[in-house]
């Protein structure tokens, strides 16, 4: 960025390069001034577009990013229809440690190769600034305990060492790297408390924050009108070198909003039911823009709610432009009014900050979408995707449909005879009963929920008030709170609602994600027994993004996304199969009946309480001393050098394999020939299921390598806890024990079926045979394929397998790059076409017929695929860009990159 500020004078667009004055003189700095291009389009542009159009030209060097370029984004109205491709340069990226770890080791590998190729190992360091490795790998093994923190802390540090130490080694050996202590909260938490600056401010110019990240909730940034979203760890390290990342210049819903919530309606019930509506929409691939009155009636942690669902609602970005309650916002997290006043010049001079009591000027959208926000109501969402949106009204008939209805997204097809069993058991010592619904897990996790005071505070005075008139969680039912932010602990122990949240089991677990991701531990023996034994259909309930079966707890066959007071009203429960209206949640003192509106706060009860606890000065004072506040961390021993010293015999550190065996020349397209199918594979299938983050069962492949290194089971951690190492990334590739392969006639595991033997095998072992046979392999799937986190090892790990190619009816955004960056073919069937229609089973033989000539091959262009049963279909082929092109014709992002930074030292 420097060199295109010093060469300003020569610059493309120097002649909008304008002063920003100061009150009172002196100028703040000078700015790329979108009004002075006098184009009328720009004044019809959707607020987020104007952003990618100011880095457009900010960058604009007619190298990297040419004036070209910055027509396409001005005449996006007529070029997004197009698929028009744009380069963008964000100015920051986020790691989060799961994938945070994988990024920076392919950096380190990047480092290690280049003397190799006689070129200068310094030349691998981050351009862009990394402003957060941020631990998010926290197992809750201990809940209903008051030093839960303090043993789940110290339990991941003895697993996690290794790990850490890597992480605390990048922080000194590349510059522009800022990392932060596990325990510090979840990494887009953090984001908007602290790191966001929605306006730089650097040598002299002025300009957008904009931010990639290597989870998919980056998008929580967009709550501060910061363009940002998530990509997976090898677009990351595209982005920290400073390499312009190729994008397709996506559409724009613009979605209005009006009214008001109700009293009583939580901000989780409208982003469940803005969920539903977007997916119904279509909303993949593009940006979703909000606007109208009803903004201005939600607090900005709610943005941030909505925001951060934008994976779930399949949209890239789910943006807010900037108004009043985000400069609000910025100083009640700590901000200083000299810079909020600074971002308020800056966006308002280039038309980019928002009144609501003022008529709105048109802005022209894709697609539109609009809602009143007096008609939402409560909900939950499952129970097995997020956009499954069930009204709390109906949640008890839907319960008894999903138990009546087939194996699929709603049902579990349990017979009508035993619907009604009733499993007792001896819960150390007590009387305990589960059944279909019953609840074992109740979490308040996931920054999604934790990050807003109304819907945590609200938690609290459920808890309150059920403490108050004697009603309590059972205690076989495993409770825990895991909130994103430190700030969140302070505002409910000064608001003295913690206390009430303990009683009722909610004692905080960990500041990071948990229950989320999957890491939320074992439930009682007992319990686990139970259900196991008698087949029972456990229910977890819990204040996250995600429930895609298999996710939240290999025990928990049904699991609904609720607000935190419906967490805890559902513990108290202890069931799902309940009309809250109709039914009592419990007994409570003096034999009274308690009812969920008994216990439900209203909403000024809420204000009042935010209004009190949830103070600036607790921003300050944590974000002061996070860098010290983790005295494991800080003793932490590191090596010094700058080449990272491999430890060959590491379980968790390995040095990735994509650069064995480079030459500076670049292969050429892949070719696909005779290859049998790994797996065949329906809708819905997401990174969960590609690349599983929990537990490592004994007696699995990993499993198995683990012992062979020597590690004792009790020391086997998680399969996202070693990403970083790719021996266990491949044997982690479908391991999930929910995924259903149609080769195995419908059967869940993470087997499939060796063609050439009919042998049932672990899908690894079954790639392995392949590989020493000398075959390709492909994967067939259905829609949505990678939908979920943006998790890179779900591309690693296939490519490691051997897998060169994934036919599917569509992909979810961030997969399908990710995909592209390991060198793996990403082919659509047709409109109206899949598997089934045509005919395929997964046992033929699969010949992608595309040229060898990168030349002859361009963007999107038809390819045909034949069987060895002469069979023979066209696809849609998935690279959609010319940079994607490049990566393919380079063998992935990774090698492309390498080759790049070695030309650019004249080798």
């Amino acid at each position: 960025l420097s060199l295109v500020f010093a060469s300003a004078t020569k610059h493309a667009f120097k002649s909008i390069l304008a002063s920003l004055p100061q009150p009172g003189g002196g100028e703040y700095g000078k700015f790329f001034s979108l009004p002075a291009l006098n184009d009328p389009r720009i004044d019809r542009l959707p607020y987020s577009i104007r952003v990618l159009l100011e880095s457009a030209i900010r960058h604009c060097d007619n190298f990297q990013v040419t004036e070209s370029d910055v027509e396409k984004i001005i005449d996006w109205e007529n070029t997004s229809p197009k698929q028009a491709e744009i380069p963008f340069k964000p100015a920051r990226c986020i790691l989060m440690d799961n994938t945070g770890v994988p990024a920076v080791v392919d950096l380190a590998a990047m480092r290690d190769m280049m003397p190799k190729l006689g070129c200068d190992p310094y030349k691998i360091n981050p351009l862009i600034p990394v402003d957060a490795v941020i631990d998010h790998s926290v197992r809750v093994d201990v809940a209903r305990s008051c030093d839960a923190l303090d043993r789940n802390q110290e339990l991941e540090f003895d697993r996690n060492k290794e790990r850490f130490a890597f992480l605390k080694w990048a922080s000194t050996a590349f510059r522009n790297m800022q990392v932060f202590p596990p325990g510090s909260g979840t990494v887009h938490q953090v984001n908007i408390e602290y790191l966001a600056r929605v306006v730089f401010n650097e040598d002299g110019i002025m300009y957008f924050d904009s931010v990639v990240g290597t989870d998919s909730h980056t998008t929580m940034a967009n709550s501060l009108g910061v363009a940002g979203w998530g990509v997976g760890g090898i677009e990351a390290v595209v982005a920290m070198l400073g390499q312009p990342m190729g994008m397709v210049l996506p559409g724009v819903v613009g979605f209005k909003l009006t009214g008001k919530l109700q009293d009583g309606v939580t901000t989780t019930d409208l982003v469940l039911t803005m969920t539903q509506m977007l997916r119904k929409h279509g909303a993949i691939g593009k940006f979703v823009e909000f606007y109208g009155g009803g903004v201005g009636e939600l607090s900005l942690p709610a943005r941030a709610t909505i925001a951060n669902m934008s994976p779930e609602y399949g949209a890239t970005m789910g943006f807010f432009p900037v108004d009043q309650m985000t400069l609000d916002y910025l100083k009640l997290t700590g901000r200083s009014n000299e810079t909020v006043s600074m971002i308020e010049a800056y966006l308002r001079a280039n038309k980019m900050f928002v009144e609501h009591h003022e008529p709105e000027t048109d802005r022209v959208y894709s697609s539109y979408l609009e809602l009143d926000l007096s008609e939402v109501e409560p909900c939950v969402a499952g129970p097995k995707r997020p956009h499954d949106r069930v009204p709390l009204k109906e949640m008890k008939s839907d319960w008894h449909s999903c138990l009546d209805n087939k194996v699929g997204f709603k049902g579990y097809a349990v017979p009508k005879e035993d619907q009604g069993k009733v499993v007792k058991f001896d819960f150390h010592g007590q009387p305990a009963e589960i059944k279909h619904g019953s609840v074992v897990l109740a979490a308040i996790c996931s920054s999604t929920n934790t990050s807003n005071p109304s819907v945590m505070i609200g938690a609290g005075l459920v808890a309150k008030k059920a403490c108050e008139l004697g009603l309590e969680v059972k205690p076989w039912v495993k409770t825990s709170l895991t909130p994103g932010s430190v700030v969140t602990s302070e505002y409910l122990k000064h608001s003295g609602l913690q206390e009430f949240l303990n009683q009722q089991g909610f004692h905080l677990a960990a500041h990071g994600c948990a229950t989320c991701v999957g890491n939320s531990g074992d439930l009682d023996e007992s319990v686990s027994a139970a259900i196991t034994e008698n087949d029972i259909v456990a229910a977890a309930v819990l204040s996250a993004n995600r429930n895609f079966e298999g996710r939240v707890h290999p025990l928990t066959r049904a699991n609904y996304l609720a607000s935190p007071p419906l967490v805890v009203a559902y513990a108290l429960a202890g069931t799902v199969d309940i009309d809250f209206e109709k039914e009592a949640i419990g007994v409570g003192k003096g034999g009274k009946e308690v009812f969920l509106r008994d216990i439900w706060p209203s909403n000024q009860e809420v204000e009042q309480a935010i209004e009190s606890s949830v103070q600036t000065h607790m921003f300050r004072q944590v974000y002061e001393s996070i860098m010290k506040r983790n005295p494991r961390w800080n003793e932490l021993p590191v090596p010094e050098a700058a080449l990272y010293p491999w430890d060959t015999n590491s379980t968790y550190i390995r040095k990735p394999p994509y650069f064995e065996g480079m030459s500076m020349s670049p292969p050429g397209p892949s070719t696909v020939k005779e290859a049998y199918c790994l797996l065949n594979l329906g809708d819905s299938i997401t990174t969960d299921h590609i690349s599983y983050s929990g537990k490592i069962p004994d007696g699995t492949p990993a499993a198995r390598y683990l012992r062979e290194c020597g590690v004792d089971p009790k020391n086997f951690s998680s399969y996202g806890g070693r990403r970083g190492n790719n021996e266990v990334v491949m044997r982690g590739a479908f391991a999930n024990m929910r995924i259903v392969n149609k080769l195995l006639g419908g059967q869940a595991g993470p087997w499939t079926i060796h063609v050439p033997t009919a042998e049932k095998l672990y899908v690894f072992d079954a790639a392995m045979k392949y590989k020493s046979e000398g075959h390709d392999m492909v994967i067939i799937a259905g829609a949505e394929y990678g939908s979920g986190s943006s998790r890179d090892s779900a591309a690693k790990g296939p490519m490691l397998l051997g897998v060169k190619s994934v036919i599917a009816k569509s992909f979810e955004r961030i997969h399908r790059s990710n995909l592209v960056g390991m060198g793996i073919i990403p082919l659509c069937f047709k409109a109206g076409e899949d598997a089934d229609s045509l005919g395929l089973t997964g046992r033929e033989r699969y010949t992608i017929h595309l040229p060898t000539n990168i030349a002859e091959i361009h963007p999107g262009q038809d390819v045909t695929v034949t069987t060895d049963d002469g069979r023979s279909f066209t696809c849609t082929l998935r690279l959609d860009t010319q940079l994607e092109l490049a990566y393919f014709n380079h063998g992935g992002i990774l090698p492309y990159m390498v080759r790049n930074l070695a030309a650019g030292q004249g080798k």
